[in-house]
């Protein structure tokens, strides 16, 4: 009997940091940042109070890895901070049952093209074991260095790239429908086959090694469902 009342208490005790967990969710998918160097991207977190409560969270810690030339603004509303100066002021309430449109991360992609995560981690003013996390990715590029893209009505290749190449050479693509039927066939010049590779929908690349090809010039076609879509020149050197 003493057991059964001492479990009942402990239980009991328990109720009210059990009922706090995860009452505050972030809505939003995980954010994804990707652009040229020297452009700035802004993406909406959304955030809902499942509770009955005001609640009034502030930024307690960003952890990750940012690059040395690219900077992140917390934006509430029109007035943005820097996380990494000014945590104690970023601050937001909740109500009842409040879904939150209007926090904002401006993620700036600064000089040098490079890739990266970061977490925003906020904490409940009142009770800091409640939280919730700002997950975000993010991928910066040289836009001299981009590869060209075509977007077909079945699927997005881009160029082979490098090209010229001497050692590897790599084809990016998405699939819009993946029941099509995709392969890239590789050419000599005067039109031998040479080698052909099925593309994989569940895929988003595909590598080949040329260092196995005599130096010269190659063609290769995209075939979908076994129809000549386009064909374009691959240059091998060593």
């Amino acid at each position: 009997m003493n057991r059964l009342l001492i479990l009942f208490t402990c239980l009991w005790l328990s109720l009210p940091i059990l009922g706090s967990a995860q009452q505050v969710r972030v809505l939003s998918e995980s954010l994804e940042f990707n652009g040229d160097l020297g452009t700035t991207q802004r993406k909406t977190v959304i955030l809902q109070n499942d509770s009955d409560q005001q609640k009034t969270f502030f930024l307690k810690n960003l952890k990750g890895n940012i690059g040395s030339s690219q900077s992140i603004k917390v934006c509430i509303g029109d007035q943005c901070y820097d996380p990494k100066r000014d945590l104690a002021k970023i601050k937001l309430t909740l109500e009842p049952g409040e879904i939150v449109t209007d926090l904002y991360l401006d993620f700036q992609m600064g000089i040098a093209e490079t890739r990266g995560s970061f977490d925003l981690f906020f904490a409940n003013e009142t009770n800091i074991r409640e939280t919730f996390v700002v997950e975000a990715i993010y991928e910066v590029a040289n836009a001299e260095n981009k590869v060209d893209e075509f977007d077909y009505k079945e699927i997005i290749l881009s160029d082979v790239y490098p090209n010229p190449s001497n050692r590897i050479a790599q084809f990016d693509y998405e699939f819009k429908n993946s029941k099509v039927k995709a392969r890239i066939a590789i050419n000599s010049f005067i039109g031998n086959p040479i080698v052909d590779y099925e593309l994989d929908p569940s895929r988003k690349s595909l590598i080949i090694n040329v260092s196995d090809l005599n130096p010269g010039v190659y063609f290769y076609t995209l075939f979908l469902d076994n129809k000549n879509i386009v064909t374009k020149k691959l240059v091998v050197k060593k």
